[in-house]
Formats: structure tokens, C-alpha cells, sequence
């Protein structure tokens, strides 16, 4: 129920009358009413002064005063300064109730209404190493916004680019020739993509031994780190693979598909997918066609090295380089190609790149090379730039194979889960198959929500243990709270759940009607501003409000059979919505724990 809507026309007509100006509806200003004040809505009085010619306080208390009289929907209001609480009457409330509380769509907008059509890209890791707590971070925030934006009735592709070829890779493929004497996951037992990240951090650890002896002969550190032999075999490989190497191919697809195979176990433990996958060794062709677009329109220069460049300093950036001396190409080449590839495959309004804030100036850099290039659709670009995830013992580095392996973390959390609930002692009738996804559904909902619920802007701090405790600000809070609300569910009898007359709310009843009603506007806004966290946070008030209603409200001792009624719906209306908004979170909510 969108409360501006429904208060907004008869704000203007008291304006109207008291003042004789007519105002817009854009010229009001609304807010949520603060916890302290008694209200369901409220208007900000100070953009209406030049009409009314009198202070914040005789304002707010003249349209008060104008919409209580006209208006049976308003109980009452107060006002304090220059902001107009406006209480509404419980016949709102209770209409908003009977026409929403038995709907299973509630909230959720039809994607028939809408034509927008929204890509998100996330994940797009290197194939040189197994995904990380920071892939984490960047999986969970794209996949959230992608079904959020479904949720708010947009049609959605998840993509992901696979940074498959460069030096990264060709450094793995150079250590295990050398070093690796013929292993693979199968004659190891080890998941594809962590004996791929085997042989890279063992690649920079030999890289960085023949730096130090190199240094040990007088060689300058810096000259030491270009000369070395493994980097320079390595620069070596990547040309043969540009080539078309037979030999170096061959070698680049097996332990590609070892890592493929890798990241697909991790993405279903983790309960991501992907529409569709672009590889970076097919895309960076087509940036090499869009340098030469960009040669031909005088958007790009190249130099007497051969490297080619765009000079970007008019716009306040520097000068890019698009395609190195010997015609290798960077990120820049083929991240220009994809763009365009995408909007040929797709009939998209939107694309939005998941992508770390350490690649905001690349993003800049992009977004802009593509409108010189004359693509209008460039203004509708947007990066998703999220910050880093710290650990208590500090920064992670791959080459060191100092990360927290993802597959890792996410074992722990289960194990975690396990430990917990069997310390709480509720699942003696479960089967061991069904504790099992129990674990797994508490140990995801923890790291999960523990990552959503920050802005995704903020640098954070992921603490597991923080994550997974049940009293806390957490998703095994809000999962325990579903499950206690399935349970009572399960305890009512079938005429709980038939109409009901209901003529008063109590306070608790109230705060949770007007939670209830907000859940609409906030998948939009959540959707609008690419923030999981706005449903995360929401969910965790929604909660709250739940819980308190259900310490100080008998349910089934209530004194009338409707009021009984009317709880059990309540809280059925409740479990739907955590339900809703936690699957928007690509978190599942058990109905026992």
C-alpha cells in the first residue's frame, strides 16, 4: 500500500483551500514518520512556506487540521517543527489486510506490466585460481539484484564474462608443465579449480625466488622482476596462444575445463546460476574490431610503437591504451567488444556490472569510450561498485594463497550450522538427509545475509561467528523467526484461516500492518538503487516487529475467535513476506529448525 498515494491528493486539495495556490503532487515531501512520534506518515512542511507565508509549525498545523476535518482515512495528527505526523485510521489497516493477506504475488510486480529488461553481470573470475570470499561477496550482490529486479517486474538475464585467457592463466599453464608432472583432479582427488590455483601461487613463488637472485647479482629489483625467465616464458605462452599454438591451446582448454568444472560445484553450493557465459577468448576478438572503428572515426590514435590510445584527458581521465605494441589486447579491448556483443544478443534497457571498487576509474573509462563511440545506449551502463571484504586477520592475496577459499568458507559454515543446532536439540525427528540440508540452508542463510545486509558501497568486515548466531542481527534470526511462525501455522485449526471481522488493532498488530505495507515499495527502491540491503535490513525490522507482537499478544488464548483468527493470518501474512523478501536473497527459509 503506498500511503503517499492514497494521502497525497487530499494534501493538495487542503493546500488548495487553505492558501488558494494549487501545488503538484511532486511538490510534497514525505518521509516515514520517526519511531518516537505517533504517525503513519509524514509531510515535510519547510517546501511549502513560500505558499502558506507562515512558519514550519502553524503549517504542518493548519493541513493538519484541514485533513483530519475532510478526510475520515486520517485519525489524527501532531506536529513536530516542521514535520506533520499524520495518523491513519485502523479501517485502513484493516483494509489493506483482508485485500492483501491471503495473496501470494504480494509485493511482487507482474512482468507483463513491465518492458524494462535489466542484464547483471557478476562472478566473471580468472581461471587460474578457485573462487574466494571476495567472488562471495560479488555472486551473492549480483545474483540478489538480479532477482530483485525480477521481483520488481523487470525481465532479467544473469551473465557472467570468464576471464579465460591472459597472463594470469598462462602462468598456471607454464608452473604445472613444468612443476606439475602430469597430475589432474582425477589422479588427485582435487577439485579442478583449486589444483589450477595450485600451480599459480606456486608459479610466483619461483617467479619471485629467480627475482631474488637475480637481485643477489647486482641486477636492480625492478629490472630483476621483468627479466626473470618464468615471467618471460610466461609473456612468451600468452603470444603462442594469441597465435594459435596448437600445443598451448590444447594445454589451455584441458585445464580450463578443470577449472569450469570447478566453479560450477562451487556456484551450486552456493545457489547462483547464469543465463548465459561470454569468454574473454572470443570477446577480446571484437574488441580488436572496435579499436579499428575507433581508428576510422578518429576516436582513437595510434602510436609510432603500434600501441593504440584514447586520449580522454579533455573529459578530466588520462589517455588509455587500447591495443599494447605487439597487437595484444588489455581488459579495456574486450570489456568494449562484450558491451557491444551483449546489446546484439540481447534486447536489453540495462546493463549492470558487478564488479569491485578498485575498477571504478575502469568503468569511468568504459561507460565513456562507448558513448565516443556513438552507442547511445553507454548513459545506460551502470557499475555496481562494491567494497572489499576485510577478515579479522586481515587483507587477502591469491598469489600468496593467503584467500579464504569459498568452497572452504562455505564447508565451515554448514559445519558451523550443524553445531548449533544440535546444541539447541529440536531435529530428533529429522532424517539425517533432511538435518543435512538443514545445515546447509542455516550455514548459507548466515553468510548470505551477513554480506547483504551491508550497503554495498561500505568496505566490510565478514566475522563467520558473528554471522551465524541466532539472537543477533543475522539470517538464522530471521530463518528461526519463519520457522516458529510455520509452526504456530501448523497448530491453528482450518476455521483460524476464514474471513474475519476485526474492528481494533492493538499497537503491536498496527506496527506490524504498517511493516507489512511497505514491503512493496521496498523492492522498487531496493531495485532503483541496486541495494540488497535495503530488503535485508527491512526483513530484519519486519522481524523484530513480529517478535515483540508475539511476546505481548496471546495468539491462541486471544480473547474472541476472530481476534484468534486474525493473529494466525497476521502471522501467516508475516512468514509470506520473510518468505518473499529472503528469496529475493536467494536465502531459503526453513519451516523447522
Amino acid at each position: 500500500m503506498n500511503l503517499e498515494l492514497l494521502i497525497a491528493p487530499h494534501i493538495v486539495d487542503a493546500i488548495n483551500q487553505l492558501y488558494g495556490q494549487s501545488v503538484s503532487l511532486d511538490t510534497l515531501n514525505f518521509q516515514k514518520t520517526r519511531k518516537e512520534f505517533a504517525g503513519d506518515i509524514t509531510l515535510v512542511t519547510f517546501p511549502l512556506l513560500k505558499i502558506s507565508k507562515k512558519n514550519p509549525e502553524q503549517t504542518g498545523l493548519e493541513i493538519g487540521e484541514a485533513v483530519k476535518k475532510n478526510l475520515d482515512l486520517v485519525s489524527g495528527f501532531n506536529v513536530v517543527k516542521g514535520f506533520l505526523n499524520i495518523e491513519l485510521s485502523e479501517t485502513v489497516w484493516i483494509d489493506f489486510f483482508d485485500k492483501n493477506a491471503s495473496d501470494p504475488s504480494y509485493g511482487l510486480v507482474d512482468p507483463s506490466v513491465s518492458s524494462k529488461s535489466v542484464m547483471v553481470e557478476y562472478s566473471s573470475p580468472n581461471t587460474n585460481k578457485p573462487l574466494h570470499l571476495g567472488h562471495i561477496r560479488n555472486c551473492l550482490l549480483g545474483y540478489a539484484v538480479s532477482e530483485i529486479n525480477k521481483a520488481a517486474g523487470r525481465k532479467v538475464y544473469k551473465v557472467q564474462i570468464i576471464n579465460d585467457r591472459g597472463i594470469h592463466i598462462c602462468k598456471s599453464m607454464l608452473a604445472w608443465q613444468l612443476f606439475g608432472d602430469g597430475e589432474t583432479p582425477e589422479s588427485t582427488g582435487v577439485k579442478g579449480d583449486h589444483l589450477v590455483g595450485k600451480y599459480y601461487v606456486l608459479f610466483d613463488k619461483k617467479y619471485r625466488e629467480e627475482i631474488a637472485e637475480l637481485v643477489s647479482k647486482g641486477v636492480p629489483e625492478d629490472q630483476a622482476k621483468k627479466d626473470a625467465p618464468l615471467l618471460i616464458s610466461a609473456q612468451e605462452m600468452l603470444l603462442k596462444w594469441e597465435q594459435g599454438d596448437s600445443e598451448v591451446v590444447s594445454l589451455w582448454k584441458t585445464m580450463n575445463d578443470w577449472v569450469y568444472s570447478g566453479f560450477n560445484q562451487t556456484y551450486d553450493r552456493l545457489g547462483v546460476d547464469f543465463d548465459q557465459n561470454y569468454y574473454e577468448s572470443e570477446t577480446y576478438k571484437l574488441g580488436k574490431e572496435m579499436v579499428e572503428e575507433g581508428l576510422s572515426k578518429g576516436v582513437f590514435q595510434k602510436r609510432d610503437d603500434g600501441s593504440v590510445w584514447c586520449d580522454l584527458s579533455s573529459e578530466g581521465l588520462d589517455e588509455k591504451l587500447l591495443l599494447r605494441s605487439d597487437g595484444t589486447a588489455v581488459y579495456m579491448t574486450q570489456d568494449l567488444g562484450t558491451a557491444v556483443q551483449r546489446f546484439k544478443d540481447y534486447r536489453i534497457d540495462e546493463l549492470i556490472y558487478t564488479v569491485g571498487n578498485e575498477q571504478d576509474y575502469h568503468f569511468k573509462v568504459l561507460f565513456l569510450i562507448l558513448e565516443k563511440l556513438g552507442y547511445d545506449w553507454a548513459k545506460n551502463l551502470h557499475h555496481l561498485s562494491y567494497g572489499m571484504v576485510d577478515l579479522p586477520h586481515g587483507k587477502m592475496k591469491s598469489r600468496e594463497g593467503t584467500v579464504v577459499d569459498a568452497d572452504d568458507l562455505m564447508a565451515g559454515m554448514d559445519q558451523s550450522a550443524k553445531e548449533i543446532s544440535e546444541e539447541l536439540g529440536k531435529l530428533e525427528e529429522m532424517s539425517q538427509e533432511d538435518k543435512t540440508r538443514l545445515y546447509h540452508e542455516i550455514g548459507m542463510g548466515a553468510l548470505k545475509y551477513f554480506i547483504l545486509k551491508v550497503d554495498p558501497k561500505k568496505r566490510m568486515m565478514f566475522d563467520p561467528e558473528e554471522s551465524i548466531d541466532f539472537n543477533g542481527h543475522t539470517g538464522p534470526f530471521i530463518q528461526y523467526a519463519h520457522a516458529r511462525i510455520q509452526s504456530l501455522v501448523r497448530r491453528a485449526e482450518k476455521a483460524h484461516f476464514e474471513k474475519v471481522e476485526i474492528e481494533n488493532l492493538t499497537p503491536s498488530e498496527h506496527d506490524i500492518l504498517k511493516l507489512l505495507a511497505e514491503y512493496p515499495g521496498v523492492i522498487q527502491q531496493a531495485a532503483d538503487e541496486l541495494s540488497p540491503a535495503v530488503i535485508a535490513n527491512y526483513t530484519y525490522e519486519l522481524v523484530k516487529a513480529f517478535n515483540s507482537f508475539y511476546q505481548k499478544e496471546s495468539i491462541f488464548n486471544a480473547p474472541t475467535e476472530n481476534q484468534v483468527g486474525f493473529r494466525v493470518q497476521l502471522s501467516k501474512f508475516v512468514g509470506h513476506v520473510v518468505k518473499s523478501s529472503m528469496r529475493t536473497l536467494g536465502i531459503e527459509v526453513p519451516n523447522q529448525m
